[in-house]
């Protein structure tokens, strides 16, 4: 079993939902931790804990779907940290409703976050990992990203996106003894599911972020000879 303590992680989305208990859980634990969002407001709130754990946190403003301010965010955060050791990519955003009915606008919009987000953060992490031999890169993913529902078109096809991006980006780097990893969980009680009216959130029944969270600090956890390809987080009974 690997320790994390020292380890520097980076998680975008990181300052609510399943970014901020995975931020939360991997301080538990020793990790400096530098998370991403466009409410500073929110991520402030969100460093303040992390640093009651006794580490480095830090934070940075972008929006993930614009590369420039992307390239200078990352540089941030590198320069802060040294190194960044773990990549969640956790960003992400959501809008149901039929094909025919949706913005165009807000269809593009959703790809442009889920899937061009986590490639522009990627492109800029991922070099000096290469650089250093080692690092670990977990993309958030959906079961909409295994198995299409009507009314998801945009989101289902950003989550695939995701598994097929993170599956071919393995293969290609493992080598780097970079391990790649794909989570697809279920419906999580989140701002966001709880906004879109996707579950009740009842904390007897359905999986809530820290859950997601042990799952995240469980696998990189793993001997580094090991790696979680992917994984599906459900409900046991919701």
């Amino acid at each position: 079993m690997e320790q994390l303590q020292g380890r520097k992680a980076l998680i975008t989305g990181g300052g609510r939902g399943l970014g901020k208990a995975t931020a939360l859980a991997l301080a538990a634990e020793g990790v400096d931790v530098a998370i991403t969002g466009r409410n500073e407001d929110v991520l402030l709130e969100t460093v303040a804990a992390l640093q009651a754990f006794g580490v480095k946190a830090i934070h940075s403003v972008f929006d993930v779907t614009n590369l420039e301010d992307v390239k200078r965010g990352i540089s941030y955060i590198t320069e802060a940290f040294g190194h960044i050791d773990i990549l969640i990519n956790n960003a992400g955003t959501a809008t149901f409703g039929s094909f025919l009915e949706m913005d165009p606008v807000r269809w593009q919009e959703i790809l442009n976050v889920n899937v061009m987000g986590i490639y522009n953060v990627t492109h800029e992490v991922l070099p000096k990992m290469v650089e250093r031999n080692t690092g670990d890169i977990i993309n958030v993913a959906s079961t909409a990203g295994l198995r299409g529902n009507a009314n998801t078109t945009a989101y289902t096809a950003s989550k695939f996106a995701v598994v097929g991006f993170s599956e071919a980006l393995m293969m290609e780097v493992r080598k780097h003894n970079i391990r790649v990893s794909t989570l697809t969980p279920s419906t999580i009680a989140t701002d966001m599911s709880l906004s879109l009216n996707l579950t009740d959130g009842n904390p007897d029944k359905v999986l809530q972020a820290e859950d997601f969270a042990e799952l995240v600090v469980a696998q990189l956890k793993l001997n580094r000879r090991a790696m979680l390809k992917s994984a599906s987080l459900w409900s046991t009974n919701p």
